[in-house]
């Protein structure tokens, strides 16, 4: 038996929930990762995980077993890295997930720079708006918009996005331009962004002279997509509130404009956030440091000056 692989193998079983999720992100069979659980159960003389047909339970000594075998392979990691760090090449895969205008718009356009800066280390970008589970989809961090709410999960601060409120030039011409946010409710059609988490529209959000409000309106149109929400307001569909970064290229054609400038929703705050027990690695470290100084100037622009 392969000790440290079969530690390795317990440990993702415990962090994903399953064994299917854990040879997933080993990319190993999963008959493989069973096999080196119960040799390592063999080899323990105890049993770690407790197994039906409907769940998997890790018992009072895999517990146990996991916290200890967790701090021998952060102390592996460490010695690798620390090699590593002293050639200045941190190497080896790094799992990002970030969402989808965020990734079009910020993100990989930045990216050659942190190749060319790091050429070992290997990217696996996932590229949706859908929340992803940190430990158990073995994500090493996900770049999120918006207010965080696990105190899990550790987080740098990124930057802010600008918000704006447009619609294209057919539309406004169909409809009108709203000259204050409670016309919206005369007859305007509006694309709203339907959350992933819970499958509710965010409303459209709205601060005049520091007093802040919302308008929950019944939307024509939803989407769950930040690409597509943006193509939506291009096709006319209806006025939608999007990041100025996303909208910046078609603000300055001429395809989107720019309505109720004015109550300019407050800034959307950007974060990098990994899971708090989760080792970070030199390769995951240098990334951070990277995001940190490149990251907030990209996800602060976007108007057309």
């Amino acid at each position: 038996m392969d000790q440290l692989q079969a530690m390795r193998a317990f440990t993702r079983v415990v962090e994903a929930g399953s064994f299917t999720r854990a040879a997933d992100s080993l990319d190993m069979p999963n008959a493989t990762v069973s096999k080196l659980v119960q040799d390592l159960e063999a080899h323990l003389g105890a049993r770690l995980l407790q197994r039906t047909t409907r769940r998997l339970t890790v018992t009072r000594e895999g517990h146990d077993y996991y916290a200890k075998a967790l701090r021998v392979l952060r102390d592996l990691d460490d010695i690798d890295a620390s090699f590593n760090l002293a050639r200045g090449k941190p190497r080896g895969p790094l799992r990002i997930d970030v969402g989808g205008s965020t990734a079009r718009d910020v993100l990989i356009p930045l990216l050659p720079d942190f190749v060319a800066r790091y050429p070992d280390i290997r990217i696996d970008l996932g590229v949706s708006d859908r929340a992803v589970d940190l430990v158990g989809d073995n994500v090493d961090c996900v770049i999120r918009g918006g207010p965080l709410d696990s105190s899990s999960l550790v987080a740098r601060s990124l930057g802010e996005a600008v918000m704006v409120t447009c619609a294209s030039p057919q539309y406004l011409k169909q409809y009108g331009v709203p000259a204050y946010p409670e016309e919206l409710k005369n007859g305007h059609r509006l694309v709203s962004y339907v959350s992933t988490l819970n499958g509710r529209a965010v409303p459209f959000r709205f601060v005049h002279r520091g007093e802040k409000s919302e308008l929950k309106l019944e939307h024509r149109f939803g989407v769950n997509e930040s690409n597509a929400h943006l193509a939506a307001g291009l096709a006319g569909l209806g006025i939608i509130q999007t990041f100025a970064y996303a909208a910046g290229p078609a603000l300055r054609a001429g395809t989107l404009v720019e309505i109720l400038r004015r109550w300019r929703p407050s800034p959307y705050p950007f974060h990098v956030v990994h899971p708090h027990h989760r080792h970070v690695t030199h390769r995951l470290r240098v990334f951070i440091d990277w995001l940190v100084e490149r990251f907030p100037a990209a996800v602060g622009g976007g108007l057309p000056r």
